[in-house]
């Protein structure tokens, strides 16, 4: 039995934070990781995703050269080339962060599973810990702060345990590039992923029952659901009732529309969270997909134990983590009134933030539109990327801006400026009235704001 000041229970984007924080205070800290330092974002998420992605907007940048007067013949991806560079990339990062943890005075890195016993008195937390040879060590704490994420989740569907299916994790392991890669899922990370694919060299196909990027607004869904079929992405809108094995690798039954068939299959169905593996003796009270509920500083039910990043369900991104370990060792900040921006790094991207169309008409207030299609905007038709539309809601009674949908380029950068603008209460006339540089797509925001309608 060992104890410490505090113990971190996984090493992604909040919990180290908070362990390096601590431990430079002389504190003395463990963090317990049980796959590999960095969690999701650094080892299979944001970092590794956009690294690919990167390799896949060249190549699809390099068939599009002659539309700009450059010729550079045939166009040939090396996908094991592509696929190593991210590994290259990642395994330095990991291998950084691994040595902060080392190197640090105070701070114990312990890898193993963790399952946490707690109190209910929060006098004293125990965390046992089954070690990589088996055996099992037992760490008590008065502070335990919880960063364990989330994962894919895997949906119900007949015959998959027979399937050797891929979440992300899989898909970014593989050193060969599918022959046709078949995707259950419409969300951002099957939209990212089947792109990416299909820009390599692949068959792909999405099979999404609401159709691709369903919660977002119906003409964002029509623009990218034109964008992939125009790139050869096959769009089934529909939901697998079975999975079998094939010929060909894999085959899904999709009522009312038949069977569809691929060498691989990608499940890309929303995420789970992670609290589960914390053991049935946590004493954690979570929501009805198993995230931890919390105050708005992060604690739980438990006194003496907080909830950070994805598991506790307050958003599922690495900006949003990140900012769970500010928001706590800052106090008194709280995360209550956290205005989200977020994108889908699809080519081009998507930026969001704040209330959609049907949102914005539900809300009950007198709402005005502005919106111009990217096709109007300068800088987009100087670089031929005039696909998408920009679009900002604002309360026509208190001026409050209520929210922006960008789809084109650099719209997850520009829509921070809205973004920025929401947190900090700004009203729409002082970023219609403001001076954008030219020619940039930021520089559209006092056109937009400066034509405003009514929302029908």
């Amino acid at each position: 039995m060992t104890r410490y000041d505090a113990v971190v229970i996984g090493a992604g984007q909040a919990g180290p934070s908070v362990a390096f924080a601590y431990a430079a205070q002389g504190r003395r800290v463990a963090v317990v990781e049980m796959a590999k330092p960095g969690g999701t974002c650094l080892n299979h998420g944001c970092r590794p995703t956009k690294a690919l992605r990167a390799s896949a907007v060249v190549a699809h940048s390099a068939r599009r050269a002659a539309d700009f007067g450059v010729h550079v013949g045939e166009v040939r991806v090396d996908f094991g080339q592509a696929i190593g560079r991210v590994h290259t990339l990642i395994d330095g990062m990991r291998s950084g962060l691994q040595e902060s943890f080392d190197s640090t005075e105070n701070l114990d890195y312990v890898h193993g599973r963790a399952r946490l016993v707690g109190d209910p008195d929060g006098r004293e937390h125990t965390v046992l810990v089954t070690l990589d040879d088996g055996s099992e060590t037992e760490l008590t704490t008065g502070e335990v702060y919880l960063n364990v994420g989330n994962r894919a989740a895997i949906p119900p569907i007949d015959g998959l345990e027979e399937v050797p299916y891929l979440t992300e994790v899989e898909l970014l392991a593989l050193s060969e590039l599918p022959s046709h890669l078949v995707i259950v899922g419409g969300g951002y990370i099957g939209l990212e992923f089947g792109q990416m694919f299909r820009r390599f060299g692949s068959e792909v196909t999405i099979v999404a029952g609401g159709g691709i990027a369903s919660r977002e607004d119906a003409d964002v869904q029509q623009i990218l659901t034109d964008l992939f079929t125009d790139e050869g992405i096959r769009i089934v809108a529909g939901r697998p009732s079975r999975v079998s094995g094939s010929t060909e690798g894999v085959s899904l039954e999709v009522p009312d529309v038949g069977t569809v068939t691929g060498s691989h299959l990608l499940l890309a169905t929303g995420r789970r969270s992670n609290s589960d593996q914390l053991g049935p003796d946590s004493g954690l009270e979570t929501d009805d997909h198993g995230f931890v509920l919390t105050d708005d500083r992060y604690a739980t039910n438990l006194p003496g134990v907080w909830a950070l990043g994805d598991v506790n369900g307050r958003g599922a991104f690495t900006h949003t983590s990140y900012q769970d370990g500010d928001i706590y060792l800052h106090p008194p900040r709280t995360v209550a009134g956290r205005v989200t921006t977020y994108a889908m790094f699809t080519d081009p991207p998507l930026g969001r933030v704040g209330m959609g169309l049907q949102e914005a008409r539900d809300s009950g207030r007198r709402v005005l539109k502005g919106e111009v299609p990217m096709s109007s905007v300068s800088r987009a038709k100087l670089e031929s990327e005039t696909t998408g539309v920009m679009r900002v809601l604002v309360d026509a009674d208190t001026e409050e801006i209520l929210g922006a949908t960008i789809l084109g380029l650099q719209a997850d950068d520009v829509v921070q400026v809205v973004g920025v603008a929401m947190q900090a209460g700004v009203r729409y006339p002082v970023l219609r009235d403001a001076l954008p540089i030219h020619p940039t797509v930021s520089e559209f925001f006092p056109t937009i704001l400066g034509a405003l309608e009514p929302l029908d």
